[in-house]
């Protein structure tokens, strides 16, 4: 009896597409967080931000720059400890994920996992106990990534008062 040597199983090509490069945004970024921002919030998928808030906290977004000069994606981490913190909240500060937007010609191209997965690192890297956001969408890439759903009540109290009940936005939560 005389057996085959085996063969070798082909290996997927690797994607040809770069994860795209994410970066903390400095305070020369308000501008193109607050153009990225306004069609999300006139859909009514972000809440309305004055341009001041974009400059304030700066330093709390991830962004993705584009090609042209603008910003294809963001997302805000905002830390919360001690007073911001709910009622039954663990020892470690908690982060909120808020504002995070992927410009329409870069959605489905990786540039919301790469803000996302970017949050979640800094988050453990600050040895926070929970992460926590809103959406008025499905929440499907959040979900993707360990999210579910939770309650107002598990939420820092400082974001929870702050969401509008008429969005009817799904909060949810993530140890990172």
């Amino acid at each position: 009896m005389t057996t085959a040597a085996p063969r070798p199983v082909p290996l997927p090509a690797p994607s040809l597409r770069r994860a795209p490069r994410v970066r903390t945004a400095a305070s020369g970024d308000a501008a193109a967080l607050a153009e990225l921002s306004r069609p999300f919030a006139r859909s009514g998928a972000l809440r309305e931000r004055p341009d001041s808030l974009y400059a304030a906290r700066a330093a709390e977004f991830l962004v993705v720059p584009g090609t042209d000069g603008g910003l294809d994606g963001c997302v805000g981490l905002r830390v919360y400890a001690g007073e911001g913190a709910p009622v039954d909240a663990p020892e470690a500060p908690v982060g909120v994920l808020y504002n995070f937007c992927v410009a329409e010609h870069r959605q489905g191209r990786g540039t919301g996992a790469a803000l996302l997965r970017t949050a979640l690192a800094m988050a453990r890297t600050q040895s926070l106990g929970a992460l926590f956001t809103a959406t008025t969408g499905d929440g499907r890439l959040f979900r993707r990534y360990g999210f579910a759903p939770t309650t107002a009540r598990r939420a820092p109290r400082a974001w929870a008062g702050s969401l509008d009940p008429r969005r009817n936005a799904l909060i949810l939560t993530r140890t990172p």
